[in-house]
């Protein structure tokens, strides 16, 4: 029976330490596990908090790569600023100089393609070099189009608005145009004529009256053609200018003219000629008083010339009141401030007139009546 207790002892013994086993066990393996889920959490948590990190840390160099863009220093903006500058002025300037030897090549003169390129200025031939005058924003521009201007058959321009003519023929005369038949020439509907009256000597200065002026007034006058005068100045003072303007006035008293009486400025190709150093001052104050004198007197004063006139020889500011007549010799017209009659070739052909003649386009009937 003792033998059999001492047994049952041992045995309930043996059972509870297997069971103490199992619970150590157990408790050991939910240690572990935990142990293991913690790492995990912890690595998760470290890796996400990198991820996080990383990510601020591409935000903030974003941010500042951004912020770099957009804010610069003066000195960087000016760099960047010369830097386009220049790379816009080389590639207009390939463009220029591609574009001009195009048009050399194509046979353009080289004046021609100077003015297609430089539309800011006035450039003008004289002396063997071209000049550069910028267009003045402050004078009054014409306003014809080049696309109204038509060439007859007979290469003379007519100007259309609307389709309908508006344009009148006219010419100037003196005695290089020898005797005139000026029935023909009114047949051959010129509107108009300006006839020189005379001249003031470029050497002595002496005025001097156009030999043929007399008979063709009369004949411009007897069959119908509207008539202006010209003389052709060389003053040196004040008191030349007034006195030229006497002579005109003096001399055209008798007769109906009822177009301008125009100023012929011009500076003479003999290097003596006694106006040629006058200052562009000089040369506009005397203009000025030849043409108040013809206005006093009820006629409309007109200056005529050619681009170094206007251009090289008066002050135009100062002359914006008065009408201007410009003579350039091409189907295209090269000056952009108002004029009121263009000369557009001196090798015109009219009948009744067997040489020569300057032949002009104005845009209105400026008789006035």
């Amino acid at each position: 029976m003792q033998d059999k207790k001492r047994q049952m002892k041992t045995g309930k013994k043996r059972y509870r330490r297997n069971e103490n086993s199992v619970l150590i066990g157990s408790i050991i393996m939910c240690i572990v596990t935990l142990c293991a889920i913690t790492i995990c959490l912890v690595a998760v948590l470290k890796y996400r908090s990198v991820q996080l990190e990383n990510i601020e840390v591409m935000k903030e160099l974003t941010d500042m790569q951004t912020s770099q863009e957009r804010n610069y220093s003066q000195e960087e903006v000016d760099t960047l600023l010369s830097e386009q500058t220049k790379k816009a002025a080389e590639a207009k300037q390939d463009e220029i100089l591609s574009g001009m030897k195009e048009m050399l090549e194509a046979g353009e003169s080289t004046i021609h393609v100077l003015r297609h390129f430089y539309p800011e200025d006035i450039i003008v031939a004289d002396s063997n070099q071209y000049l550069f005058f910028p267009i003045q924003d402050s004078l009054k521009k014409h306003t014809y189009q080049a696309e109204n201007f038509v060439q007859t058959q007979e290469n003379m321009l007519e100007y259309y608005e609307n389709g309908e003519l508006i344009s009148y023929k006219g010419i100037d005369v003196s005695k290089y145009q020898g005797n005139i038949d000026w029935e023909a020439v009114a047949e051959d509907d010129v509107k108009y004529a300006f006839i020189r009256l005379g001249i003031r000597g470029y050497t002595k200065g002496e005025i001097l009256p156009d030999e043929a002026f007399e008979d063709n007034i009369n004949g411009a006058l007897k069959n119908d053609v509207a008539v202006g005068i010209y003389f052709f100045t060389q003053a040196t003072s004040v008191e030349e200018a007034e006195e030229e303007a006497k002579y005109v006035l003096d001399a055209i008293e008798p007769y109906h003219i009822t177009y301008p009486v125009v100023l012929d400025v011009e500076k003479v190709a003999n290097q003596n000629g006694r106006a040629n150093d006058l200052t562009m001052e000089e040369r506009t104050e005397y203009c000025i008083a030849f043409c108040e004198m013809i206005k006093k007197a009820g006629y409309t004063p007109m200056i005529y010339g050619n681009l170094k006139t206007f251009t090289m020889m008066l002050d135009m500011e100062q002359l914006e009141e008065y009408d201007k007549w410009i003579a350039y010799y091409d189907t295209e017209i090269y000056f952009p401030y108002d004029f009121k009659i263009w000369q557009y070739t001196d090798k015109g052909c009219v009948d009744g007139i067997k040489t020569e003649v300057d032949i002009n386009i104005s845009f209105e009937d400026l008789s006035g009546e």
